[in-house]
């Protein structure tokens, strides 16, 4: 059996991320699914933006057991499936963002927006009320400001709800700033992070490592 004292954090340049994390909106405890870092190529240099972890409730991995027990950690890597199963998994998800470079919210929200967009489209499911989600997703980062060693935190329900808060340092609020209520917006921040065309393959490495592990228990428990 996982328990608690078996799961361990990670620390992703220099960015420690957790091995359990307590949400004060929910109470609820998130274990360390996997984490990595966001960047890009800029004139032929690999630039570093943010540091991502993206936390789970205990139940994704009873939820991902019947199918993906037994495969090995190149088997999960390579299958969009896997990585689809954890972003539609009937589960809460919360993702930890940690910048590493000064970013204002604007900037920050309208890459994170415009691949969400992209992959709404492609499956065909973009209308009037993913426009409006979209809207209040820019709207939520309209006035933040991101220096390194924030945070923005995204907490995804598995009723379609996206909660929003932010931090000046690496601590959850107490009070979640927006939420957004659309679940194809919500599913879609996830996949640009970890889906076909992820922003971090370093996390979908990690995630297809970790949970090769953790899959190996069919008593999966981060309480006592």
């Amino acid at each position: 059996m996982a328990t608690a004292s078996s799961i361990t954090g990670v620390t992703v340049d220099h960015v420690e991320f957790p091995a359990l994390l307590t949400s004060p909106t929910t109470t609820k405890i998130y274990f360390l699914a996997g984490a990595g870092v966001r960047g890009l190529y800029i004139d032929g240099e690999f630039v570093k933006f943010t540091t991502i972890g993206v936390y789970l409730e205990e139940e994704g991995v009873a939820s991902l057991i019947p199918k993906w027990k037994g495969k090995t950690p190149d088997e999960l890597i390579e299958s969009l499936d896997f990585y689809r199963d954890i972003i539609k998994g009937p589960f809460e998800k919360l993702i930890r963002s940690i910048k590493l470079r000064t970013l204002s919210g604007p900037e920050y929200v309208r890459k994170v927006s415009e691949n969400c967009i992209i992959h709404i489209e492609s499956d065909g499911l973009y209308g009037k009320e993913e426009e409006k989600a979209i809207q209040e997703l820019r709207e939520a980062f309209k006035d933040q400001n991101f220096p390194p060693g924030s945070a923005a935190f995204f907490r995804q329900s598995p009723k379609g709800t996206l909660a929003l808060s932010f931090s000046k340092d690496v601590t959850i609020p107490e009070h979640e700033h927006t939420v957004v209520h659309n679940k194809p917006v919500s599913e879609a921040v996830l996949e640009s992070m970890i889906g076909k065309i992820p922003v971090s393959p370093e996390l979908k490495e990690s995630l297809a490592t970790r949970f090769y592990e953790f899959l190996k228990n069919d008593n999966f428990k981060i309480g006592n």
